[in-house]
C-alpha cells in the first residue's frame, strides 16, 4: 500500500522557484559576459553563444535547485 503524498509547503516552493530563476539568470549572464568581454575572443555574441548561455543557465538552475532541495531534506 502506498502512502498519499504530503502537501508541499507553498512558501518553500516559492523560495525554491525564485532561487532557480536567479541561478538561471546568473549562469546565462556570466556566459554571455564571458563571450562579450574575454580578451582574444571576437566581441560579438552570436547565436552559438546565446544557445550556450541558455544551456549553462539551465544547468545552473538544475544544480542549484538540487543542492537547495538536498540541503532542505526534501525530495523533488
Amino acid at each position: 500500500m502506498t502512502s498519499d503524498p504530503t502537501p508541499r509547503d507553498p512558501a518553500w516552493e516559492g523560495k525554491r522557484r525564485r532561487a532557480g530563476i536567479l541561478a538561471f539568470a546568473v549562469g546565462a549572464a556570466a556566459t554571455l559576459a564571458f563571450f562579450a568581454f574575454f580578451p582574444g575572443l571576437p566581441h560579438v555574441v552570436d547565436w552559438g553563444a546565446v544557445l550556450l548561455a541558455l544551456l549553462v543557465g539551465a544547468t545552473a538552475r538544475w544544480a542549484w535547485q538540487a543542492h537547495v532541495t538536498k540541503k532542505h531534506g526534501g525530495a523533488g
